[in-house]
């Protein structure tokens, strides 16, 4: 028998235009925004470094940073399933993502990192 697909909550129309205006500040010309699973996300070189899960937002970092972002309470691993979190993706505290000058140093944070990894072959 197939095992049925989870049903995934959707983004808020607030959250969506959120991330938009968020994003818009952080228009380098080499962040690429685009729709993941129905969910806005923002990708450099092939890597993925940011995006929203329903009205969540997550980050992917660096280890130390991933480390301190999971300090702040409110931050977990990003699961889309239930108990398998999606590795390096961290789950901004929502206080967080609601102050830009909270926010901003995080963005920058995944942007930087994912310009360490090595592009994706496209």
């Amino acid at each position: 028998m197939p095992r049925e697909m989870p049903k995934f909550p959707k983004s808020s129309p607030e959250t969506v235009e959120r991330f938009r205006t968020v994003m818009d500040r952080h228009g380098a010309p080499d962040v690429i925004r685009k729709q993941m699973f129905g969910y806005p996300a923002a990708w450099v070189g092939g890597n993925i470094l940011t995006g929203l899960f329903g009205d969540e937002w997550w980050v992917r970092v660096s280890d130390e940073d991933r480390a301190d972002l999971l300090a702040m309470s409110g931050a977990h691993p990003l699961e889309i399933m239930p108990g398998k979190a999606m590795g390096a993706s961290i789950v901004v505290p929502p206080e967080v993502v609601a102050d830009d000058a909270r926010l901003d140093p995080w963005l920058d944070k995944a942007i930087d990192f994912a310009r360490t990894l090595p592009p994706k072959a496209k």
